[in-house]
């Protein structure tokens, strides 16, 4: 079935497939200077004037630290069976090394405790972005230190809520804290050095794999580990061998350095020969591929649009339009020459072309790059500018047809033969998007920000209906 044959009857997933939505600590929680929680590199980041939108910060955000009972409430009134949230590693470990700091680790003891009462199985990540700032200020991802820190608060946290948390993710979308936050500095910590996010990449891999490790030491053997790429689906402008071959620069930039060493552990050999005049990756150490490499036990697939590249030339090269950011410094250290190009397509509200067939492919290439590997989709999604009605209702039939497309996209794949196990709608709730502030709404639930009330959207309720049923209704019913 094609992305564009919609299903015209209700197709059902399979019994055991897990429903749910994610979030992340940062964006969601607030509380940002209560019970011993110090700066993280956002805190920093978001503080320092120029770096997001109207100098908006997470300070408050939806206040989810005091509200969490009210947001769990409203997850199991709209009958999702599972939610993935992060840790704040700086609200554990204050200073990213040492004992940890219980009353920390008390409020995710009291959420877990309060989704198990509900009926939802929690999902923990536990880096999503908030690097302790003295972790940054001894030298952050580029040095190798920080991916031993991060094994020691892995196990910290596996100790005190493995017990009742099953599914566990190392890293999410790792490309993001290397080459946005030491690459193009549009993330924090907002450094633009091509050699710093290489390193950074390779650290990022090697805390993966000593965190894995650390987990497995201290979890019930039921427990899983798994990590989040935002792998990218990158096609090439035309069939021209030159615009062929900047896709897989690309390609080695945005998937190869993560997927090379987890699943076949090695870098790709065409990553470094295109970065070999910026690093000769002698910060790779001997027995550091074995244990980046140690047998995952699910992949988590992040993703929302396609890339389209080709080589530069002065007739071809536009406007930047890798989605990610407004930079004068590029995330693809050794790919300076590619040009990026804006597939065509309805976009959503951060201009990036919806394309279903991108998660479908993404899905089956990991199928077969891991076979027998299980698969989650932990985070899929989209920005719309949602306004609430006259009647106090936020109806979002956009995202429903997003929603509707991208599902179909996933069901495909598993009557293909992928093992897609779940899926994790981001966002639960409107949030801090990062370096845009507040302007870009992605929840489910709508978030007055003046008053934090929450209000669920027309597609939270038709989420939630094809969560309890397992059955995704008939394109003309959406």
């Amino acid at each position: 079935m094609s992305e564009s044959a919609q299903p015209v009857t209700p197709v059902t997933f399979p019994p055991a497939f897990l429903w749910g939505a994610a979030t992340s600590a940062y964006q969601i929680e607030g509380a940002v200077r209560e019970d011993g929680r110090t700066p993280s590199i956002w805190d920093t980041f978001s503080h320092t004037p120029g770096r997001t939108a109207g100098g908006e910060t997470g300070d408050i955000a939806v206040d989810h630290y005091h509200r969490y009972r009210e947001d769990v409430a409203l997850m199991a009134e709209l009958g999702l069976g599972a939610y993935r949230f992060s840790v704040s590693w700086p609200r554990v470990q204050p200073t990213g090394r040492g004992p940890a700091v219980q009353v920390g680790l008390d409020f995710y003891r009291r959420l877990v405790d309060e989704l198990l009462a509900h009926g939802i199985k929690p999902a923990i990540t536990l880096y999503h972005w908030d690097l302790p700032q003295e972790r940054e200020d001894a030298g952050g991802w580029p040095e190798r230190d920080t991916a031993f820190r991060f094994a020691e608060y892995a196990q910290i946290v596996g100790e005190a809520l493995g017990d009742r948390v099953e599914q566990w993710i190392t890293l999410n979308e790792p490309w993001c804290s290397a080459f946005l936050g030491y690459g193009s500095g549009v993330h924090a910590p907002g450094r633009t050095d091509p050699l710093a996010a290489l390193r950074a990449a390779h650290h990022l891999n090697l805390a993966h794999g000593l965190g894995t490790s650390a987990l497995r030491s201290v979890l019930p053997p039921r427990n899983t580990v798994a990590v989040s790429l935002n792998s990218s689906v990158v096609r090439p402008l035309s069939p021209d061998p030159a615009d062929v071959a900047a896709a897989r620069r690309i390609d080695d930039l945005a998937n190869g350095v993560f997927h090379g060493p987890l699943l076949h552990g090695a870098y790709p050999a065409t990553l470094l020969e295109a970065t070999s005049s910026i690093t000769d990756w002698s910060h790779v150490l001997d027995g550091d591929l074995r244990t980046i490499g140690r047998s995952l036990d699910a992949l988590g697939l992040n993703y929302y649009t396609p890339a389209l590249v080709s080589a530069a030339d002065s007739a071809r090269r536009g406007p930047r339009a890798d989605g990610h950011g407004a930079s004068a410094y590029s995330p693809w250290p050794g790919a300076d020459d590619v040009a990026f190009h804006r597939p065509p397509g309805d976009r959503t509200e951060m201009g990036w072309t919806i394309d279903p067939t991108g998660l479908h492919e993404l899905i089956m290439r990991y199928t077969r790059e891991a076979p027998g590997l299980p698969l989650y989709i932990t985070e899929n999604g989209a920005a719309y500018d949602d306004k609430v009605d006259a009647d106090g209702r936020v109806h979002d039939p956009e995202r429903i047809a997003y929603l509707h497309r991208h599902l179909s996209a996933v069901r495909r794949a598993i009557t293909e033969g992928a093992d897609v196990r779940g899926y994790y709608l981001w966002s639960l709730m409107d949030n801090f998007e990062w370096a845009y502030g507040y302007g870009k709404r992605f929840g489910a639930v709508y978030v007055d920000y003046a008053t934090l009330a929450r209000t669920p959207k027309s597609s939270a309720h038709w989420y939630g209906r094809v969560a309890r049923t397992g059955e995704l209704p008939a394109a003309d019913a959406v």
